[in-house]
């Protein structure tokens, strides 16, 4: 799957859905990405710790309080996704010190083949080596409760969307087999593609995370992201939520002017996730 952008921005909330016929994706569908269950600690749509129903966004009339109760509602499932991802890196730190001492298990290689698949990392035919796990520390991380919470607000027109009230997607993620999302409106004619359709919120962050942390199309944000690890940046502050921004240029066809938008709203919308 691929993403594209709206170009909905900090104040109200616009519907504008002749805006998702403007950003296609910007390169070729990623078919693991249009499966449910992404990795060994994958969220369960029904899971009584997951996000389900969303409130009714567009019935909020005051602006400010739509923005605190949509970035409340979507912060938990961030922190889920982010509570995953560090168990991951755990295992996989720990794999890597055991691999270095000559202790590296038959169950260590078995998890590392099913994590190394879900992350586009194969491990190679005689076994992980250090080069596979370089590669896993750059796919296997954290992301900025900012940037997705904005990515979230920009792409679902802060929750009013069809797609994010029809089908739970908040991130505006396509799918390329019939009937697994909604068609758009006005789907150019020849196009097969369908917007996503999640049985949970959850789920939707579930396949953001995976998709940003997988797809080649963002291999610029991971290497942002791990160049900030190794200066001991905090991955989960705002400024790496912008520096990250930069590494979403095909996220959507508008390309820089769609990065600029995501660091106009991070910075103009602050309040509302420190409160």
């Amino acid at each position: 799957m691929r993403n594209k952008g709206t170009s909905v921005l900090f104040f109200g909330v616009i519907a504008g859905f002749s805006l998702y016929l403007t950003h296609g994706y910007m390169n070729e569908p990623d078919n693991e990405t249009d499966k449910a269950d992404y990795s060994l600690g994958a969220v369960i749509a029904d899971s009584p710790t997951t996000l389900s129903n969303s409130p009714d966004f567009g019935a909020i009339a005051d602006v400010a309080e739509r923005k605190r109760r949509f970035f409340e509602f979507l912060k938990k499932g961030v922190e889920l996704e982010n509570s995953r991802i560090i168990k991951e890196r755990a295992r996989i730190g720990k794999m890597r010190h055991d691999f270095e001492q000559g202790n590296f298990s038959s169950e260590d290689q078995s998890y590392a083949i099913r994590l190394g698949k879900l992350y586009n990392v194969e491990v190679p035919a005689d076994g992980v080596d250090a080069k596979w796990f370089d590669a896993m520390e750059h796919h296997v991380d954290v992301l900025p409760y900012a940037l997705v919470l904005i990515q979230a607000a920009n792409e679902s027109a802060w929750g009013t969307s069809r797609f994010a009230r029809e089908g739970n997607n908040y991130f505006g993620q396509w799918c390329y087999t019939a009937g697994c999302g909604l068609v758009p409106l006005s789907r150019p004619a020849g196009s097969t593609y369908e917007v996503a359709k999640y049985h949970s919120v959850q789920q939707s962050i579930h396949a953001y995370f995976m998709n940003v942390n997988r797809n080649k199309a963002y291999q610029p944000l991971r290497q942002i992201r791990y160049k900030l690890r190794e200066e001991k940046a905090d991955l989960l502050s705002d400024s790496s939520a912008l520096a990250l921004t930069n590494g979403l240029l095909k996220y959507s066809q508008r390309g820089q002017a769609y990065v600029d938008d995501l660091q106009t709203m991070i910075k103009r919308n602050e309040q509302y996730w420190t409160q």
